[in-house]
């Protein structure tokens, strides 16, 4: 049976990039990193939603913030778990991948940090509702359904299962740098890590599908497969299905792990400063994961006067045990996700806490997620979705279809300039269009809104 190797997992290979440049104080990984939080795809992130769109407190959590703590657990996550594998394989610990450096646990720590930062950076306004409307778009607007025909089938998915996670993916290997090959070019197992599900659109058709989602567009198939082919990943090979899987990268559970333990500790605690949940109701379900000896944190807890203050603590000492399980059951699972075996729901479904971090996600979905201002902004998130697909895909569709209207034209000087797509390729182009709204962030979104809608309009 084939099995991944740490010293191809690690691999500082930019594709794209002819010679390795002066490193500066910094490692390969450590680039990556700085690469990601400079650009403005990231920047955008600032007014993106993650569970209170465009939330009149300046305490909640946005898209930002929220990648920057997963980027933290992340990098701990990393760094305890290469510590653990250096230290039990000493084989591993003298050997220097592609590199002249041996590997160390910093590198472990860095590459899961940089792909946490970035886990979020495709991420379209309203969040998954913003998701859910561009798919419902090309699957029931009138355009859409138009657009979805004169594509070819293997195409489709793209548009009808539309992917944050692929959009994501488009951004650090093609869009940030547009007339730059490779994007960003970031080290391959950088990419690797990122990549939460290494498959293509097509395999959502499939009745053998290994992933939920996908991670990739058609468009960026063959740069990935570049960097999965260095990086060694194990190729799924199903004669039922013309779709292109591979097994994940094993790091891949720990950048997923770090998101699922900051965005659930993160939003009780949003959720507690919002009003609902009670502070008593924090404490049963993050005392659970405190795993330290002796007492001593609830006397320290006991001398806080504030609610706010032991609801922050609280936190700390949640994520610093969940951290330490997580660990301890990707370690358990080494051997599994080298040989590539897909560990469902991942690391936080299968760790000894599993019990208590699932009733924490019941509380979110059942008391936080359901937030009026939650649940109107992102009923309100559809329908600008659908207004500025309707202007932008529309009239890109018309003018190829040559039957463009005079608002189409008119519409279209409000389009980025900077357009690369083949005139005449229906599938390039739409694409743009979906790069062109997923990228916007909530407050650009609704002000283009009112703008076509006649709601504001601009003043000279």
């Amino acid at each position: 049976m084939s099995t991944m190797e740490w010293s191809r997992l690690l691999s500082t290979v930019r594709p794209g990039q002819k010679e390795q440049r002066p490193k500066e104080g910094r490692t390969d990984f450590n680039t990556d990193h700085d690469r990601i939080i400079f650009s403005s795809a990231f920047r955008r992130l600032q007014d993106k939603t993650q569970v209170f769109p465009l939330a009149e407190t300046d305490y909640v959590r946005t898209r930002l913030t929220h990648s920057l703590e997963a980027s933290n657990i992340g990098r701990t996550l990393g760094t305890l778990t290469g510590r653990r594998l250096l230290a039990e394989r000493r084989e591993l610990a003298e050997c220097t991948g592609n590199t002249s450096s041996p590997i160390s646990e910093d590198d472990f720590g860095a590459v899961v940090a940089t792909a946490a930062l970035a886990h979020d950076i495709g991420n379209p306004p309203f969040g998954h509702s913003g998701e859910d409307a561009i798919r419902q778009w090309f699957a029931c607007s009138a355009t859409g359904r138009k657009v979805i025909d004169a594509l070819p089938e293997d195409l489709r998915a793209d548009f009808l299962h539309f992917e944050g996670n692929a959009q994501g993916y488009r951004i650090l290997s093609r869009l940030q740098y547009p007339d730059r090959a490779y994007g960003m070019r970031l080290t391959c197992a950088t990419q690797g890590t990122f990549m939460k599900y290494p498959c293509e659109a097509g395999c959502m058709n499939s009745a053998h599908r290994t992933y939920k989602k996908y991670g990739l567009f058609a468009a960026e198939r063959d740069m990935f497969a570049q960097a999965a082919a260095e990086l060694g990943l194990i190729r799924h090979e199903d004669g039922a299905s013309p779709c292109v899987s591979w097994a994940r990268h094993p790091l891949a559970y720990l950048v997923e792990a770090a998101d699922d333990i900051s965005y659930s500790i993160a939003d009780i605690e949003d959720g507690f400063r919002r009003g609902r949940v009670t502070y008593d109701e924090v404490f049963d379900l993050l005392s659970p994961f405190i795993r330290t000896e002796g007492d001593w944190w609830r006397r320290h807890l006991d001398a806080m006067r504030h609610p706010t203050e032991r609801v922050e603590f609280l936190r700390a000492m949640a994520i610093g045990g969940l951290v330490h399980s997580a660990v301890d059951c990707f370690m358990e699972h080494e051997a599994k996700l080298l040989a590539g075996v897909h560990l469902e729901k991942g690391l936080t479904r299968h760790m000894a806490l599993n019990a208590p971090f699932a009733t924490l996600g019941k509380m979110n979905f059942s008391k936080v997620y359901q937030d009026p201002q939650v649940v109107e902004i992102e009923a309100a998130g559809f329908e600008v979705m659908d207004t500025l697909l309707n202007a932008f895909g529309g009239a890109v569709f018309r003018t190829l279809d040559g039957k463009a209207t005079a608002r189409d034209r008119t519409l279209l000087k409000l389009y980025p300039e900077s357009r690369h797509a083949a005139a005449d390729n229906l599938y390039e182009q739409m694409l743009e269009v979906t790069d062109f709204v997923s990228g916007m962030t909530d407050t650009s979104a609704v002000t283009l809104y009112k703008k076509l809608s006649g709601v504001t309009l601009a003043k000279g």
